[in-house]
């Protein structure tokens, strides 16, 4: 007996379990052949469905080829999986079985349901690139059918939604078909339900996805002239996606959290303008490595990002498109609240994040309409992720081209500001032609969109390396104002205080912006080292230096924090490292361009550096 598995990966295996070495080719007239109801087409059919896009005589020689290379494969079985005639092919379910009989299968109502969603949630034939329009368009017609047939299987399980885990079998299915289709009026109320929402035994409503006439009655039971028409939902609505909560520690309390949030992905089913990623998927994100990637797959536009820890649960809403924390909080989960709170906190998790949403869908929608733009936009910041010259540069080109196809796109702007101040970093040469382009830039975006707080970020860094140090807090303040948990502008009003010579709060902010982006950046770190060393904590400068991946930008730094404690050999090799890079550098020449507000701050790096030998 062998078992055709359709949903996940597309193959045969034997009944010990070891694969079938057989071509996809034949995989995939193997799948076709026992969806359909007679298992049985003519040759003419088969060769349409596995080659339309050659010519019909060709077809027939490839599907010719491929009967033999199958005969060669099952020629030592006592029962063959195929008949063939000389204008048919027939599959032998005797000799095959498949998954797709669970489909046919009997049983409970609330079994059925369970089998069916576990089944469906690994998405049908998933490893195969169809060659063909016909390929395609059948995958796609039979994918619609198991949706169909799992919301039947959902409707017929309702009666035995009291029973014990039928709740949770239900939402399961509910999330699952609101993930495909977010207009689904009838399941997304049957879910708010069982959320609590209301009784189950309330008519639902009939799930019509067009234009619904709501009529307005007065006082006295007439029906006015006046009818207020609601128009339909977007056919595009964003996504997103809450991905299950991660623990150094696996404990009862990570189970409860993951409940949690399953509540919240429930109630946030009621939102008409978001479609939600189904709990099986968001858990497959969770577990990849390249998880953006897969993100960007799934065209999400949000992350929901849950940490447990013994502070309680962390939660951060990331938009993906520009890696913006845009709101983040932390809530209480002790053992002996949790269970009485779960509710409560899963409320106002949801509030949070629905509040959040409708206030970003303006930027993602100008991000959306101009996708030209947008592509070579992203692919300039994720340039500037690394601070080399040429990367830079190309990024500056980039953001450039980007301009060419929306000449206001204001990111492209804020981009190539931070091209410009970048450079002058790098360079350290104090080329004060490069800080004036990056405030033009920098007032350009501020111009073109002055609610967000990245152009103020920008035009704050400028100002800060034109020495205008309080003109350079007051824009980061604004900046944070405009977007209190986007973690890159938190480190930039905190690099600015460090030079407003007040490192003791700007250690406090940096570690603010780390606690919301704990993965921190390089830069976030270098800040962190250069406020520990203007509070005199030198170790722990050299704490942060130390955990920078490319510590290049840094190494003047530690080699100043080392002579400070006396570790010469330290300080010996961080400044070779730096020389190395810049081997131009002067002390005087970059003490006398770099802008601190106090004397004393100045003073204190001299003598750092001197003592470092440079």
């Amino acid at each position: 007996m062998l078992h055709l598995q359709t949903f996940g990966d597309l193959r045969l295996i034997e009944t010990n379990g070891d694969p079938v070495r057989y071509p996809i080719k034949g995989l995939l007239m193997m799948a076709h052949l026992y969806a359909g109801a007679s298992h049985e087409l003519s040759r003419y059919e088969l060769a349409q469905f596995l080659w339309n896009d050659v010519e019909a005589d060709l077809a027939r020689l490839n599907l010719r080829k491929l009967l033999s290379r199958i005969r060669e494969t099952d020629g030592g079985r006592a029962e063959m999986p195929f008949d063939f005639t000389a204008t048919t092919v027939r599959l032998n379910t005797q000799v095959v079985s498949s998954d797709l009989d669970i489909f046919r299968a009997g049983g409970s109502p609330l079994e059925r349901l369970n089998a069916i969603a576990e089944l469906t949630q690994r998405g049908f034939i998933g490893n195969i690139k169809p060659a063909t329009k016909l390929i395609d368009a059948w995958i796609r017609a039979q994918r619609d059918t198991q949706a169909l047939q799992l919301r039947q299987a959902l409707l017929d399980a309702l009666p035995d939604a009291q029973k014990p885990g039928a709740a949770r079998t239900i939402s399961s299915a509910a999330l699952q078909i609101l993930e495909r289709d977010p207009h689904d009026e009838q399941v997304r109320a049957l879910l708010h339900r069982l959320s609590g929402g209301s009784s189950l035994n309330e008519s639902l409503p009939n799930g019509d996805d067009h234009a619904r006439v709501q009529v307005k009655r007065s006082e006295t039971g007439e029906t006015p002239a006046d009818i207020e028409r609601i128009s339909p939902m977007p056919l595009i609505l964003p996504r997103l996606v809450l991905l299950p909560p991660t623990s150094k520690h696996a404990d009862a309390g990570l189970a409860l959290a993951n409940a949690l949030i399953e509540d919240v992905t429930i109630e946030l089913c009621a939102l008409r303008n978001i479609s939600i990623v189904a709990p099986h998927t968001a858990g497959q994100i969770r577990r990849d490595s390249e998880k953006a990637a897969v993100v960007a797959r799934h065209s999400i536009a949000y992350l929901l990002d849950t940490k447990l820890s013994e502070e309680g649960l962390f939660a951060q809403l990331v938009y993906f498109p520009t890696d913006e924390i845009i709101w983040a909080n932390r809530f209480a989960m002790t053992p002996d609240i949790l269970p009485r709170q779960r509710r409560l906190i899963a409320q106002q998790l949801t509030m949070s994040v629905a509040r959040e949403l409708a206030e970003n869908e303006e930027e993602r929608l100008r991000f959306e309409a101009n996708p030209e733009a947008y592509h070579a936009y992203l692919v300039g910041s994720s340039l500037m992720s690394k601070l080399t010259l040429p990367h830079i540069r190309r990024a500056r080109k980039a953001f450039k081209q980007s301009l060419s196809h929306k000449a206001d796109f204001s990111p492209s702007f804020t981009g190539l500001a931070r091209t410009f101040t970048s450079e002058w970093l790098v360079t350290a040469q104090g080329n004060n032609e490069l800080l004036h382009l990056a405030e033009q830039n920098a007032l350009r975006a501020i111009e073109r969109d002055p609610a967000s707080a990245a152009g103020h970020r920008e035009l704050g860094v400028t100002k800060l390396y034109l020495g205008d140090v309080d003109a350079s807090v007051a824009a980061l303040h604004l900046a944070e104002e405009l977007s209190p948990h986007f973690a890159d502008v938190i480190y930039s009003h905190a690099d600015t205080l460090v030079h407003a010579s007040r490192p003791g709060d700007a250690l406090a902010k940096i570690k603010k912006a780390i606690s919301l982006n704990p993965i921190a950046p390089d830069a976030y770190l270098w800040c962190a080292a250069g406020a520990s060393f203007f509070l005199e904590q030198y170790e722990e400068a050299i704490a942060y230096v130390e955990a920078m991946k490319d510590k290049a930008p840094a190494h003047r730094i530690a080699a100043a924090s080392c002579a400070m404690i006396g570790d010469r050999k330290r300080a010996l090799f961080h400044r070779q490292r730096a020389e190395s890079i810049n081997p131009v550098f002067d002390v005087e020449k970059w003490l006398a361009i770099v802008p601190f507000k106090e004397h004393w701050q100045k003073e204190l790096y001299r003598e750092g550096l001197l003592k470092a030998g440079f």
